[in-house]
């Protein structure tokens, strides 16, 4: 697991509450209207039906609540960004925890109904550096509610993609907070100053070892959207696609962030 080596980004607490409650919300009010018919589709990841994914999207939560019901541990372990890179290696267990879950509550809204007002009596109860045991490792509960947004603004794209006419919007906090996080594994992953990686209006980093710039234009640049960051991030999207779609731009010798893609399995 990449180590970070900087200062870690602060988050607002306050606002990273706000972002996934107010994302959680918008999926619960879009779930709320799909059909049997739409449930069954296929969602793009995998084997996964449109209800496999809604049901991933209420374990998102109750995730926090499942932490936050064990002992808590005795100090932290891990910082917010180390998430990132432990996410493939309890893939297997994810996948077969969700399909347990769909299966088990088959009534979504009021699945997702629970998971929302546990994670609020949570939230009234705990102080945010109550330590939690994540799968990821030892954390802060506000650490822990920042990865929190990746999970709900990456599927909720994953939704979007797999319901024709479907358009979940995306608090724009939890829009601003997944991106940061992705983008500072990226400069975890690849430690450097040569190239400037900018996805506005949410995030800059520097990575990729070579030659530092001062001042000025960097030599090695590469911006692109929001979105478009968190699906390369997430490899909903290849570097190569982006690149041929106009999706990104990107100028300079180590500009090509193909081999350092997708962080998050």
């Amino acid at each position: 697991m990449p180590t970070a080596r900087k200062r870690a980004r602060s988050y607002d607490p306050a606002r990273t509450r706000a972002a996934v409650l107010a994302q959680f919300g918008n999926v619960r009010e879009a779930v709320r209207g799909l059909d049997e018919e739409r449930l069954g589709l296929p969602s793009g990841l995998g084997e996964w039906t449109v209800r496999e994914l809604v049901a991933h999207l209420g374990m998102s939560v109750t995730a926090v609540l499942r932490a936050a019901a064990r002992p808590a541990p005795p100090k932290p372990d891990v910082q917010v960004v180390d998430w990132t890179f432990a996410t493939s290696a309890n893939s297997a267990a994810i996948a077969d925890f969700t399909r347990r879950l769909a299966e088990e509550h088959p009534d979504l809204d009021a699945y997702l109904a629970g998971a929302e007002d546990g994670l609020r009596a949570l939230l009234d109860a705990h102080p945010g550096g109550r330590l939690l045991e994540t799968s990821a490792g030892a954390m802060p509960l506000d650490d822990y509610l920042v990865t929190r947004t990746v999970e709900l603004v990456v599927h909720t794209d994953d939704l979007n993609a797999a319901v024709p006419g479907l358009a979940v919007p995306y608090d724009r906090q939890a829009l601003a907070t997944a991106t940061r996080l992705l983008a500072d594994a990226l400069a975890v992953k690849a430690p450097g100053g040569s190239t400037e990686v900018r996805v506005p209006p949410y995030a800059v980093v520097q990575c990729v070892a070579g030659p530092r710039h001062t001042r000025g234009t960097p030599p090695n640049v590469v911006e692109t959207d929001p979105l478009t960051w968190i699906r390369l991030a997430t490899g909903r999207l290849a570097w190569a696609d982006a690149v041929a779609g106009a999706r990104v731009a990107h100028s300079g010798e180590r500009a090509d962030l193909g081999g350092l893609l997708p962080l998050l399995g």
